[in-house]
C-alpha cells in the first residue's frame, strides 16, 4: 500500500495525474503537462513536492568519522551550513546510493537519500555505525518541497530579507521563519536550475506550499510533477539510481570522480574501486540524431559491433532534441562517435556528445 505525502490533497485539488512511485502516491503531472513544467523550471519557477526523500540524523563525537567511513567524499572542513554531495559504496565499490550531507553543527549531520532506497539506506548505515555516534530516521516527520527555477530567488525574496537566503551553491540557512513556518533552505535542487529545497514540518507543509504558489503565481511559477523532474535531471545529466547508478557501477565508471576521495583515509569500497582502475566504462552523453525517442535498456552499436546499453533517455524539452545517457568502454567515447541504438527492431543513429547537455 502506497503512503501518501502531506501535499496529497493539494495535488488532488490540483488535478494532479497521480501514481505510484517510490512506495509514495504522487503527482507525474498536472493538466499544463510536463512540457510545460519543464519550460517554467527553465525560464521561470516550478514547485515539486519531494517529501518522500529520506532524511537521516547524525549526532555524536564519531558522526564525522561514520560519514567518512560509509561516503566516498570527504566530509573533514566542512562549515555549519555547508553541503556535500556523495555516493555510497558496497564493498565491491558498486553503489549502494548516491545522497547529500548537511553539517548542522559540529558533531551533528543531515543525510538526505533517495526515495526509492531509503529503507534499504538506513539499514545499511545503521549496520555499518561504530563509536559514540547515533542515527535516527526523521523521513515520516519532514515534508521537503523543491522551488527551483531562475525567478526562484525573486519569489523567495518577496518573502524573506535576502540576508536570511543561503548565498552559495551547496548551502542552506536553517531555523528560518518563512510566515510563521519554521524551515530549513538550501540552495540545491535535481534540475539543473537556480534554486532551492525547503524542508519543514509535516504539519506546516500545505501552509509552505499555498504560501509558495500564491507569492510566485504573477512571475509564472506553477507545480511540478515527476515527469517535469525526470525529463529536467536528464537535460542536466544527472544520474538516477537503478539507471545511471546501481550496485555494480563504480562511481568512477559514472564520472563521479569529483566525489571520490581516494586520497582520503580508509572508506568501505575503496580498494575495490582501486583495484577497478583503470575503468572499463564510462557514462556518456548520446544525441539522436535519427528519428526517434532513445530510452533505457537499449542496445547500442558501433560499426556493428554491440558497444553498450543506455541508461536514461527522452526528448529534452528545452532543448528541442532527443538525448539519452549510457555507458561504453573509453575508446568508445569520444565526443562525435557515431552510433545507432536498436529501438523496437531499428537502430537509431545517434552521436556521443559531451555531459551534460544542459547547463544554466
Amino acid at each position: 500500500m502506497e503512503a501518501k505525502t502531506p501535499l496529497y490533497s493539494r495535488h488532488e485539488a490540483l488535478g494532479g495525474k497521480i501514481v505510484p512511485f517510490a512506495g509514495y502516491l504522487l503527482p507525474v503531472q498536472y493538466p499544463t503537462g510536463v512540457i510545460a513544467e519543464h519550460m517554467a523550471v527553465r525560464t521561470a519557477a516550478g514547485l515539486f513536492d519531494v517529501s518522500h526523500m529520506g532524511e537521516l540524523v547524525f549526532t555524536g563525537p564519531d558522526a564525522l568519522g561514520n560519514l567518512n567511513h560509509m561516503l566516498t567524499n570527504d566530509f573533514t572542513g566542512m562549515y555549519d551550513g555547508q553541503v556535500r554531495y556523495s555516493p555510497m559504496c558496497n564493498d565491491q565499490g558498486g553503489c549502494v546510493d548516491d545522497l547529500i550531507v548537511y553539517k548542522l553543527r559540529e558533531g551533528a549531520y543531515l543525510v538526505v537519500v533517495n526515495a526509492a532506497n531509503k529503507d534499504k539506506d538506513a539499514a545499511w548505515m545503521r549496520a555499518h555505525l561504530s563509536g559514540d555516534c547515533a542515527m535516527e530516521d526523521i523521513s515520516a516527520d519532514v515534508a521537503q518541497v523543491a522551488l527551483q527555477g531562475p525567478r526562484s530567488k525573486e519569489i523567495l525574496l518577496r518573502l524573506l530579507e535576502e540576508p536570511v537566503l543561503p548565498k552559495k551553491y551547496y548551502s542552506f540557512v536553517k531555523d528560518v521563519d518563512l510566515k510563521g513556518i519554521r524551515c530549513l533552505i538550501s540552495r540545491t535542487g535535481y534540475t539543473g536550475e537556480f534554486g532551492y529545497e525547503l524542508y519543514c514540518a509535516n504539519a506546516d507543509a500545505g501552509a509552505l506550499w499555498d504560501l509558495l504558489l500564491e507569492t510566485g503565481k504573477d512571475l509564472g511559477l506553477i507545480p511540478c510533477g515527476l515527469g517535469a523532474r525526470d525529463t529536467l535531471r536528464l537535460e542536466a545529466a544527472m544520474p538516477l539510481y537503478g539507471h545511471e547508478l546501481d550496485d555494480e557501477i563504480t562511481p568512477l565508471e559514472a564520472g563521479l570522480d569529483f566525489a571520490v576521495k581516494l586520497s582520503k583515509g580508509e572508506f568501505i569500497g575503496k580498494d575495490a574501486i582501486a583495484a577497478k582502475l583503470p575503468i572499463a566504462r564510462v557514462r556518456v552523453g548520446l544525441e539522436v540524431t535519427g528519428r526517434g525517442i532513445v530510452r533505457e535498456h537499449q542496445d547500442i552499436y558501433i560499426g556493428g559491433r554491440l558497444a553498450g546499453k543506455t541508461t536514461s533517455g527522452t526528448h529534452c524539452p528545452f532543448l528541442g532534441k532527443a538525448m539519452a545517457m549510457a555507458y561504453l568502454a573509453p575508446e568508445d567515447a569520444a565526443a562525435g562517435t557515431e552510433v545507432e541504438v536498436e529501438v523496437r527492431g531499428r537502430r537509431i543513429p545517434c552521436k556521443v556528445v559531451e555531459l551534460p547537455f544542459y547547463k544554466r
